[in-house]
């Protein structure tokens, strides 16, 4: 499961990265973004452009239905055959834009909090999907959820899952409507742990609310 992650890279290196079009209006650092919140994505119908959606997916045939409570995840080994999801990974797959995510380790009774990124610390995807719902005032916005796979060497030794972080080479097809669904499947596996760091970072982290700077900073 991911249920937090960054997102602080600026507007014109996302630009440039991700070969799309970023509105200034949209830019807000996010050191802790949580469920609930509207982060930045592309969608597959739109990849030319950074969008906000949501992060809580419920497919569209569940839309207005309160009996059925979004999800912030996905595992990528079923989400081709579980109804819920299904019908978003044939055809609205999304990109989820972050430069970090943070993931918990239990000792005892406590959980410890780490932050996961590039050694480069440049920004990466998330393979995503997402839909179109109404909201409380009828307008239709997107959302979202993140795929999940099994953690790398790295991640395991705090957590046994982990988001599914896309190659970059891979993020073109991930997108593509005609990408063939085994194909994209294949897409699902952890990233290379060599090309990750990992760190301790406060628990303050535990609290959305925690969405500062020093947020990112390790532990002494």
């Amino acid at each position: 499961m991911c249920g937090r992650f960054t997102m602080t890279t600026n507007p014109e290196a996302l630009e440039e990265r991700f070969h799309a079009h970023l509105s200034t209006e949209l830019v807000v650092p996010t050191y802790n973004a949580a469920p609930s919140q509207a982060q930045l994505t592309i969608l597959n119908d739109h990849p030319e452009t950074i969008i906000r959606a949501a992060w809580g997916f419920v497919p569209e045939w569940a839309d207005g239905r309160p009996d059925v409570k979004p999800l912030i995840n996905a595992r990528g080994e079923t989400v081709a055959t579980k109804p819920f999801f299904r019908d978003a990974f044939k055809k609205k797959r999304c990109l989820v834009l972050a430069d970090g995510f943070y993931e918990w380790k239990r000792t005892g009774k406590s959980k410890v909090p780490y932050r996961i990124a590039l050694k480069t610390e440049e920004p990466f995807a998330f393979a995503g999907i997402w839909s179109m719902v109404h909201d409380a005032q009828g307008e239709v916005h997107p959302i979202f959820a993140l795929l999940t796979t099994e953690a790398n060497t790295l991640v395991s030794q705090i957590h046994t899952r982990m988001p599914v972080i896309l190659k970059e080479q891979d993020e073109a097809d991930w997108l593509n409507p005609s990408l063939a669904l085994d194909a994209a499947q294949t897409l699902l596996v952890p990233f290379p742990a060599d090309r990750l760091m990992m760190y301790e970072v406060s628990p303050k982290v535990n609290s959305s609310t925690f969405n500062v700077p020093e947020a990112l900073q390790p532990v002494a």
